[in-house]
């Protein structure tokens, strides 16, 4: 009884979560609010537990609200350029009010669907580097102080994924298996990959980094040890993630968000080995 009520979950489930005429506000939408707020206030513990640990700590506090509008703005712009350019740039290049307008061409309400994690990694980044160097705050102290606190608020994130019936996984016959309604409106029993996700990228994560996020050995090295986690995970869990339609499988063999996450994991490998590699030679000198 147990499981036929858990594969059939998100059958169940209506992404609306609020409809007044034509405007509607989905579960998804909550989730991305509650996935911030939760960013937010594990960070304001932070500032009120953790100061010892930061000499920088006040400034960010101080400027912990305009860090977070930057960095809002930083993601949502940098997901949805992400999406548009890596993901289904034929429609949008087509359909160029599309990635702005949530009317499509008859003018019905359609919202604005679409966000890639990595071009939002990038749009944060950048706006993190332009938030430190306006208000003189170091970037790697800052990155140090915000990563331990995001593996939580991206657990929200994909259980909006999940409550929004997206992004849905693989046709299998695991009795992990859920079933869902694809795109072609055939009810699949498939992998929950974004339940996945939100267990391995979310809590995994978050609690390696919260247990670790005072240790000194760290520093300066959050931000390319949370890249070098996520791309991993996210790479292994991809195999069990069914691929956008769109594009299928690159090469026959991986999807678009496996190659972005080899091209992270690298890239903070690199990254890591350069940093330690300063530091011995510093500790080294004759």
């Amino acid at each position: 009884m147990f499981h036929e009520f858990y594969q059939n979950l998100p059958l169940m489930i209506n992404p609306i979560a609020l409809r007044v005429g034509f405007f509607s506000l989905t579960w998804y939408s909550l989730m991305y609010l509650v996935a911030f707020l939760a960013i937010y206030f594990l960070l304001r513990w932070r500032i009120k537990n953790d100061a010892k640990y930061f000499s920088e700590i006040g400034n960010i506090a101080e400027n912990l609200e305009n860090f977070f509008i930057y960095s809002i703005i930083g993601i949502v712009i940098g997901a949805r350029l992400g999406y548009v350019f890596f993901y289904d740039p034929h429609f949008f290049l087509a359909n160029p009010w599309s990635i702005v307008s949530p009317f499509d061409a008859t003018g019905n309400f359609v919202g604005i669907y679409g966000l890639s994690y990595h071009g939002g990694l990038v749009g944060v980044i950048l706006a993190g580097i332009f938030f430190t160097r306006k208000y003189k705050i170091s970037f790697w102290r800052l990155a140090d102080f915000v990563i331990p606190a995001v593996s939580a608020g991206y657990f929200f994130g994909r259980v909006g994924n999940f409550l929004n019936r997206e992004l849905y996984g693989r046709i299998t016959d695991s009795p992990l298996g859920m079933y869902f309604l694809d795109e072609n409106n055939l009810v699949m029993l498939r992998h929950p990959s974004q339940l996945y996700e939100a267990f391995f990228e979310g809590i995994v994560l978050f609690i390696f980094f919260w247990v670790f996020r005072n240790d000194k050995r760290l520093a300066g090295k959050f931000l390319p040890l949370y890249v070098l986690g996520y791309g991993l995970i996210r790479f292994f869990i991809e195999f069990y993630r069914q691929p956008d339609s769109q594009i299928g499988l690159v090469f026959n063999v991986l999807t678009l968000g496996q190659i972005f996450c080899l091209i992270m994991v690298v890239a903070s490998l690199i990254f890591l080995w350069y940093n330690l590699s300063k530091e011995y030679n510093q500790k080294n000198k004759p």
